[in-house]
């Protein structure tokens, strides 16, 4: 189910479907909003009508019937009404109020407030009715609720529940669940009918088994009480489908105007003499494989062309990617044109630096450095040389920060690209604008996405893969191990040090601070250290120094270190053949999606590698298998 956030109905969401006049209004035409109010809602991005129908709700609650008292379970969620039989204030531990109710079935159930003030606790009449919605658990009597939303009600209100799913919202301070379905519910009065608001034909909505737009959003909003709750908890209802699709399509939509918006520039037409490119590639000490050559074939179809390239090139860790761009970078430079390089992280930028010197510097080419470390003279003298004898410039984000001035900017090669926003890409682009020229993108990631998914999220981008790892490279072989095994895991890296190989020990935590995370390895550092005190252990995290780390780095890489203690800060830009054994703690943490990437670490030589994810019980069927994909 798309969410308020992904649908983002608010501040940076491109949507050519909804232009419609009644969603352009703005939100301070509905009752009840002022210049207070509606600086409140625009921190949720609502500014709009339309931004107000897009606004999902998270989950939904059933209040549209009564469970009887005695018929209540542990671990439900349901609504009860009941008379005030006692009321105890106590102070054991801490102060407490305990509200028992019950109703026609002689059954009792126990309200507990930990958190009340005087006036709340004098409403609670015995003899009074109450309804109550919340969570039932099993209390030392009987079963109880914590802190359950009530109210007061009257005889002629008993049984008198609502006739449709109540809908939570995402909220902000000062925006409560009360106020936001009361806008929604003016929000929705005014929403067009099918016939104005629709722009789908009718018959693609058949065949999708969709509801029309207008439909979709009704139900969401407020879901009758016959609706299939499962599925809408799910969000998987037809109606949420139909929401989903109208994302997509309009995602879509945006990104494919995006692309014919750049196509409709120019881009700088080289014409390289394939001279250095051919010098290159003969001092490799590798042929490329047949998958970089069919990429590489692509791009440099792009760079002759007339309009500027985009292009995204996909391949697994250690495929070659590098390679691939240092000889497109080349293309350029054959024809006297400059091209910037930006990496993540300042350690992936010295990584590239040092590759592409070694690689281009014997063949003449200028290779220059930027990024925020660099201060001072070395930073004037960097910028100095952007602006008129370098060839290649490989930095971090400093590359499109202002007073960054290139002398001929035609190729911008950007690795790791989800680590930077579109409009990031854009700024660095713009260095390189000449009237109504535009230079080349090409745009790399070693994180799989599947064709359809590629499609999808980068249609403003063509697609090139590098799907062939270069011989001798073997997959490296996954092991889920329980953290109980801890010893015999240590002597498996002890073993594999002493005959000559190296490893990392990479630890994570769960929704922590880099701080907390940096003394996690720290300590871990220490205790290896200690129980193994024959091998010199390297440490490095994200809160060393950039020099430091860089020397930990090069001391790990010039086998001065058996073992790395590390942070996910080794997740790009390492490369160390001898380095065959990782292990990575908490593997059962959420960050699968760097999982691939660290892997990528080991396996970049011909010794078989292995990486063991320690985990911490319980570890799901489900989560294993994402783990060991």
């Amino acid at each position: 189910m798309p969410s308020s956030s992904s649908t983002k109905a608010g501040k940076d969401r491109v949507d050519p479907l909804r232009d419609h006049g009644a969603g352009g209004k703005p939100l301070a035409q509905l009752k009840g909003i002022g210049p207070s109010l509606s600086a409140k809602l625009e921190k949720l991005g609502l500014r709009q009508l339309r931004d107000l129908w897009f606004h999902l709700p998270l989950r939904y609650e059933d209040r549209t019937s009564v469970v009887a008292i005695r018929d209540l379970q542990a671990g439900q969620k349901v609504q009860v009404e009941g008379r005030i039989e006692a009321v105890e204030r106590g102070f054991r531990y801490r102060p407490q109020l305990r509200v028992a109710i019950s109703d026609d079935s002689g059954a009792t159930l126990v309200l507990r407030f930990i958190h009340f003030r005087a006036a709340q606790a004098s409403q609670f009449q015995p003899g009074a009715w109450l309804r109550c919605f919340g969570d039932v658990r099993a209390g030392g009597i009987g079963f109880e609720m914590i802190h359950p939303s009530y109210q007061r009600i009257g005889d002629a209100e008993r049984g008198r529940t609502a006739d449709r799913l109540t809908p939570l919202y995402p909220l902000t301070d000062g925006v409560g669940q009360t106020l936001m379905t009361r806008l929604m519910k003016q929000a929705l009065a005014v929403l067009p009918s099918d016939d104005q608001l629709e722009l789908l034909p009718a018959e693609a909505l058949a065949s999708l088994q969709l509801p029309s737009l207008g439909a979709a959003l009704r139900l969401v909003h407020s879901p009758p009480a016959d609706v299939d709750v499962s599925a809408l908890q799910a969000g998987i209802h037809p109606a949420q489908r139909r929401l989903a699709f109208e994302e997509l399509l309009s995602h879509q939509l945006s990104l494919r105007r995006q692309r014919m918006s750049i196509r409709r520039h120019r881009g700088p037409a080289l014409q390289p003499d394939q001279r250095l490119s051919a010098s290159l590639e003969s001092s490799l000490p590798f042929a490329l494989t047949a998958a970089q050559q069919r990429v590489l074939s692509d791009i440099r179809s792009d760079l002759v062309a007339t309009e500027p390239m985009l292009r995204l090139v996909q391949g697994d860790v250690g495929s070659g990617k590098t390679v691939v761009a240092a000889l497109a970078a080349l293309a350029a430079i054959e024809s006297g044109r400059q091209v910037a390089v930006l990496a993540p992280t300042e350690l992936l930028a010295e990584q590239h630096a040092t590759s592409f010197e070694g690689w281009l510097t014997p063949l003449g080419v200028n290779v220059c450095r930027l990024s925020g470390r660099i201060k001072g003279k070395a930073r004037a003298s960097a910028l100095a040389s952007l602006a008129g004898e370098a060839d290649l410039i490989v930095g971090t984000h400093a590359l499109f920060q202002d007073g960054v001035v290139f002398r001929d900017l035609a190729l911008v090669v950007i690795d790791e690209q989800h680590r930077f926003g579109v409009h990031q890409r854009l700024a660095l682009r713009d260095k390189g604008l000449q009237g109504e020229a535009r230079p080349h993108q090409l745009v790399m990631t070693a994180t799989p996405i599947p064709r359809t998914l590629a499609m999808t999220a980068y249609a403003d981008l063509d697609v090139s893969v590098i799907d062939e790892l270069p011989p001798g490279r073997t997959p490296v072989q996954t092991v889920v191990v329980n953290a109980a095994r801890r010893e015999q895991v240590v002597e498996r890296i002890r073993a594999a040090c002493t005959e000559g190989r190296q490893a990392y020990w990479v630890c994570t935590l769960i929704e922590e601070s880099e701080e907390i995370v940096a003394e996690a390895a720290e300590a871990t550092h220490a205790a290896l250290s200690t129980q193994m005190p024959e091998l010199a252990v390297g440490l490095v995290h994200g809160r060393m120094k950039a020099a430091d780390k860089q020397r930990v780095m090069q001391a790990f890489k010039d086998g001065e270190l058996n073992l790395l203690v590390a942070t996910t800060v080794i997740e790009v830009g390492v490369d160390v053949p001898n380095a065959s054994l990782m292990l990575i703690e908490n593997a059962n943490a959420d960050f699968v999606c760097q999982l691939h990437q660290l892997r990528g670490r080991v396996g970049r030589g011909e010794v078989a590698s292995t990486c063991v994810l320690l985990y911490q019980p319980p570890l799901s069927d489900e989560r294993s298998r994402r783990v060991l994909r």
